[in-house]
């Protein structure tokens, strides 16, 4: 009874996440600010779930805090730097991918349109994906192993994360006429995309934290939700979406050839491009 407790309190929080970045949306006319939702959503939806946990008096204490903060960690950090970078002061156009999605902006497609196809479902998405964070703020930490494993892999996705982004800052730093035409050293020559892959690590290891560490049943009942995580970062709003653009981008195609797309591999030598 307290996991379908917390499950409903997860959909109203996502329900009023999403409310309110589709507002924000249309007065900005920004399908972006949806990314923004993306991450903060979850913060909220996790600090819902600990508190009625808490309230409840079930689940286990220390894990139920450990889980918050490392959505907090994940989902603040790509907020602000998804905020600075689609809907800052400074930023550019709308986001190319959601304009290729829906065939123009919001204001040129329609707000209606835009709720359905875009902020309806990344919060159903996002309701799923969150459901062992829901779950493991009422059960018990059962399986130390599966914790440790997490926390390791929650770490390696983390990073890849801020090291990525710190690399292409610094990228797009230097002077356009001298840097190179794409970016390929560092975490970028073995992924083209490190962003996307540490996102699904992250939640990968918030799974193995919070659903494998409460046992083989929250397991097997929350395995789908990082699988969907990622199945949504490579092929939904992800790196499949943002490829039809960087593909026309000159020396792009060479260095998709040589580069993996998502999982960190060493690069192919030239003669097998």
């Amino acid at each position: 009874m307290s996991a379908v407790i917390v499950l409903a309190a997860g959909a109203l929080t996502v329900a009023f996440a999403m409310g309110a970045a589709a507002l924000r949306a249309r007065q900005l006319d920004r399908v972006a600010v949806v990314d923004v939702a993306w991450g903060t959503g979850f913060v909220l939806v996790a600090l819902v779930a600990a508190g009625l946990g808490q309230a409840l008096g079930e689940g286990t204490t220390w894990r139920r805090w450990l889980v918050v903060a490392m959505v907090a960690a994940w989902g603040l950090r790509l907020a602000w730097h998804i905020r600075r970078r689609a809907i800052g002061e400074h930023a550019g156009a709308e986001d190319p991918r959601y304009a290729a999605m829906l065939g123009g902006s919001l204001s040129e497609v329609g707000f209606g349109t835009v709720v359905r196809r875009v902020f309806l479902v990344q919060g159903v998405a996002q309701w799923f994906v969150a459901a062992p964070v829901m779950v493991g703020a009422v059960l018990t930490a059962s399986w130390w192993p599966a914790v440790i494993a997490g926390g390791l892999v929650w770490t390696v996705g983390w990073l890849f994360e801020v090291v990525g982004d710190r690399q292409l800052a610094a990228y797009k730093a230097q002077p356009r006429e001298r840097r190179p035409q794409v970016l390929d050293t560092g975490l970028w020559r073995y992924t083209r995309h490190p962003n996307y892959f540490g996102d699904a690590a992250v939640w990968w290891g918030i799974w193995l934290v919070a659903g494998l560490g409460s046992g083989w049943v929250a397991a097997l009942a929350t395995v789908a939700c990082p699988a969907a995580m990622t199945v949504f970062l490579v092929q939904v709003t992800g790196a499949r979406l943002l490829e039809q653009t960087m593909m026309e981008r000159p020396g792009y195609p060479e260095y998709a050839a040589r580069t993996s797309m998502f999982f960190p591999l060493p690069p192919k030598a030239a003669a097998d491009a």
